[in-house]
Parts: structure tokens; C-alpha cells; sequence
């Protein structure tokens, strides 16, 4: 048996409930963060960078002015002309935060009260200018749809420590850019994909028994199907799909005795819900979202994945043509929940056990669309990350004057996959999958500038 079969082999038996412990140890990963989990909190649309992150006062200094020809040369839109179009200053005010004095803009009150507990990243970039395309680059690593997301490979890689719900799960304001391919299995057996929650008040529909079912015939029914399909799956071997639809129905049957309580907000204070937003009417269902993550990481879940945003229109995309009007509302659904979610992960002692990661697509440009808006900006953009270890209060990486390049630190998407992974005490190198004759892995042959020694500082 070669030495990367045992690999893989040992690594499919970490999927199936290792833990990381045991899968770091499988993977020879050095001792990094102390992550077990990962929340990624992904805002869908595209954030603009110098209106949230990134404060530039020559932006402000020299608003209404075209910008420096020399400055811009290589980039471009779709929808403006570089060279021609306005620079517009940010409408919202920087503060300092924190003992660090960390500037934030006035847009997130609430997550710049606790800008001592995370690291703002800003010297991320990409190559990808529409949606969907950066949206699987920042998953996957590839600009194409088809390839395993993050928190496939982090399920497949570690497992989950709760054999009774998910190792990997999603919930989103409704249907995106990208599509389910932006958090699928690509081509990692088809059990690896993320499972998705519904938002409100039910998150999983169909878990209750049906009236008059008892427990034995439930039973019963069920072995015979899996008995059929057993069957089937003889006749059809390495159907990955097939085989992830039995672990779905062994799985669901499990959710029935752990789910109901894992998604029950109703066992939490009003005090609780109250932190997370629930209950106003802006900020309700993404606190619902954030109170569930954090209920899901305590019970063992090891990725999930949140999406604040739809493609229907009610997403930080709108900034193209009414940038105050969409910031203002995305950043009222967003900012206390998530800043209840890390206060309320702190305060539990979970804060050092899970990584929460802020993020987009890409950012959005300097200079003015229309009268009131900002296009994709993917050559420049900003994110944070807080938890597992990382000392906060501090920030990576920088800008030019103007936001449109970084000029210190630069990182794109297999950077900051490979830094999360670590984080994870999982090597970006060992972690891969043998497919299309070559063992491939997340980050491809790029990674090589991950950041996580600055992160733990």
C-alpha cells in the first residue's frame, strides 16, 4: 500500500468521526490555533471595503475628483471607466475602537465594541469580478463551480464530534449567487457537502415521527429501505451519491433524538435573545441564524457556514446603485447579531475553541457609479477573524491611499484557506483527496503565504 493511499484512507476514517485531535495527528500538522470549529459568517454581495474596514481620508480629502491614471492602470469594471469616473469619500465616519483603537466605521456600532477580539484583514485581493466566480474562489479556490468548498474539506478532513447532527452545516437568507455549488462537496464523496437549515423558527422540517408511526415500525420501515438500497448500491459501486443518500437517512434518523433540541431557541433567556437581535424586526432572522451556530459549535458541529443576503435583490449588492440605502439596511441585519455572537461565545469559553471568520465575495471601488453607488472591487477588500487563539485588536496587511490595491501583506483566497486550516491544526499541504490522478487539496499549489504566526501573535 503506497504511503498516499494510507493517507487518504487514514483521512476517510478521520471524516467519519476521528475529531481533530485525531485528524491534526493524521495529518502532521505543527500545533497552531486552538479552533475545533468554524463559523464563517459570509456577507453576499460584496461589502465595500472603504465604507466599513478601511478608512481613507485622502478618499474623503479628494472626493468628486478623477482619480491618478497611473493608479488605476490594469484595472477595470463593467460598469465604469477608471480613468473617468469620480473618486467618492465614504458617507459614514471612521472611529477608533477598543484599547487598540482599531478604526471602524460607524456602519458596525456594535462588532467595532469588540475590535480587541479580532484581526482586520486588509490586503485581500482576488481576480475573480462577478459573483458567483468569487464566491467559489473565496470556498473553493477556483473560480469554477464544481471543486469542494472549505467546510467540505474541513468535514471530510475532522469530522464531527456529534455523531447525531451534521459535521457540516449552511443557512443562508435564501437562494444565491452561487448557487448550492458554493458550499458542495465538488468532487469529495457527495456525504461531505454542507446541510441546510432553513432560517425562522424552523430550521428542519419533517424530524417529528409521524402520528400513529411508533418507534419499532419507524425501525422496521427503515432497515427495509436501507436494505433495497444496500441492494441497488451493489449493482452500482462508488456511486458516491448513492451512498451519501443512505448516510442522509441514518443521519436524519439520529437528528430525530438530538436535533429538536439543538435547533429549540426557546430554551434560551430572554436576556440571550435579546444580545443576539431576536425578536426586532431588522435583526431577527440572522440572530436566529447566529444563536443556532452558536448552539451547533456546542454540540459538536464542526463548520458552519452563514449567508446574510439573497440574489433577489436584498443584499449588499444593492450599493450599485443606492450604496447608503443597502449598507445601511444589510449592516442593521447583521452587526448585532454577530456581535452578540461573539460576545455570547466568550462569555461560554467557546470564543477559544472556535474560529469565527467575517467575510465577502470581494469589496467595492473608490470611485462613484451613478449618483449613489460603488461597483465590484475585487482587487482590493477587507475581512476579519477572531477566536482560536488569535490576539485581536490588531490589523494585517494594507491598502494604497485610495483602496484600490494592497500595498502591504497582500493575500488571496488559498492564504487565507490555508491560514484557516491551521487555525484548525490541519497542514494545507497533507490534506487532500486523490482524484483525476493527482492528490488534490483546497489550496492547490498555493497557500504558501498564510498568515496564521501573525494571527497568534
Amino acid at each position: 500500500m503506497s504511503t498516499n493511499f494510507s493517507r487518504r484512507h487514514l483521512l476517510a476514517r478521520a471524516g467519519r468521526g476521528f475529531g481533530a485531535a485525531a485528524a491534526a495527528s493524521l495529518l502532521g500538522a505543527e500545533p497552531a490555533g486552538r479552533a475545533k470549529a468554524v463559523i464563517y459568517l459570509f456577507m453576499h454581495g460584496g461589502v465595500s471595503h472603504v465604507d466599513t474596514w478601511d478608512p481613507k481620508p485622502a478618499l474623503t480629502k479628494y472626493s468628486g475628483q478623477t482619480i491618478p491614471t497611473s493608479m488605476v492602470e490594469g484595472l477595470k469594471t463593467s460598469r465604469i471607466d477608471f480613468t473617468k469616473a469620480i473618486m467618492r469619500g465614504s458617507p459614514w465616519e471612521f472611529r477608533r475602537h477598543g484599547q487598540s483603537g482599531v478604526e471602524i466605521s460607524t456602519l458596525f456600532p456594535h462588532i467595532a465594541a469588540h475590535a480587541d477580539d479580532f484581526v482586520l484583514v486588509r490586503s485581500c485581493y482576488g481576480d475573480a469580478f462577478d459573483h458567483a466566480p468569487a464566491m467559489y474562489l473565496r470556498s473553493t479556490g477556483s473560480q469554477f463551480p464544481g471543486k469542494p468548498s472549505l467546510g467540505s474539506w474541513c468535514a471530510y478532513g475532522m469530522g464531527s464530534e456529534n455523531k447525531n447532527l451534521p459535521s457540516f452545516v449552511v443557512m443562508s437568507d435564501g437562494a444565491m449567487k452561487c448557487g448550492p455549488q458554493g458550499y458542495g462537496a465538488g468532487y469529495l464523496p457527495a456525504v461531505y457537502q454542507g446541510t441546510t437549515f432553513r432560517g425562522g423558527q424552523y430550521p428542519i422540517l419533517h424530524l417529528a415521527t409521524p402520528s400513529g408511526v411508533t418507534e419499532a415500525a419507524q425501525k422496521e420501515t427503515l432497515g427495509f429501505i436501507e436494505k433495497m438500497d444496500r441492494r441497488h448500491l451493489e449493482a452500482r459501486a462508488g456511486d458516491d451519491e448513492l451512498e451519501a443518500r443512505l448516510k442522509s437517512y441514518e443521519l436524519a434518523y439520529r437528528m430525530q433524538s438530538s436535533a429538536p433540541e439543538a435547533v429549540d431557541l426557546a430554551q434560551e433567556s430572554a436576556a440571550t435573545r435579546k444580545l443576539y437581535g431576536i425578536d426586532q424586526p431588522h435583526s431577527d432572522d440572522f440572530g436566529r441564524k447566529c444563536l443556532l451556530a452558536r448552539r451547533l459549535v456546542e454540540r459538536g458541529v464542526r463548520f458552519v457556514q452563514l449567508y446574510s443576503g439573497t440574489h433577489l435583490g436584498d443584499d449588499w449588492d444593492g450599493a450599485h446603485n443606492d450604496l447608503t440605502g443597502s449598507h445601511n439596511k444589510m449592516a442593521a441585519k447583521s452587526d448585532q447579531p454577530i456581535a452578540g455572537l461573539l460576545k455570547d461565545l466568550k462569555a461560554r469559553g467557546l470564543l477559544d475553541s472556535t474560529l469565527v471568520v467575517w467575510s465577502s465575495e470581494f469589496g467595492r471601488t473608490p470611485l462613484a457609479e451613478g449618483r449613489n453607488g460603488r461597483d465590484h472591487h475585487p482587487y482590493a477588500f477587507s475581512m476579519w477573524m477572531a477566536g482560536a487563539g488569535i490576539r485581536g485588536g490588531r490589523v494585517y496587511g494594507a491598502t494604497d491611499e485610495f483602496g484600490l490595491r494592497p500595498t502591504v501583506n497582500p493575500v488571496d483566497a488559498h492564504d487565507v484557506n490555508a491560514t484557516i486550516l491551521r487555525l484548525l491544526g490541519v497542514d494545507h499541504h497533507r490534506l487532500t483527496y486523490f482524484y483525476q490522478g493527482r492528490d488534490q487539496r483546497l489550496t492547490d499549489v498555493h497557500g504558501d503565504r498564510e498568515f496564521t504566526s501573525f494571527l497568534l501573535g
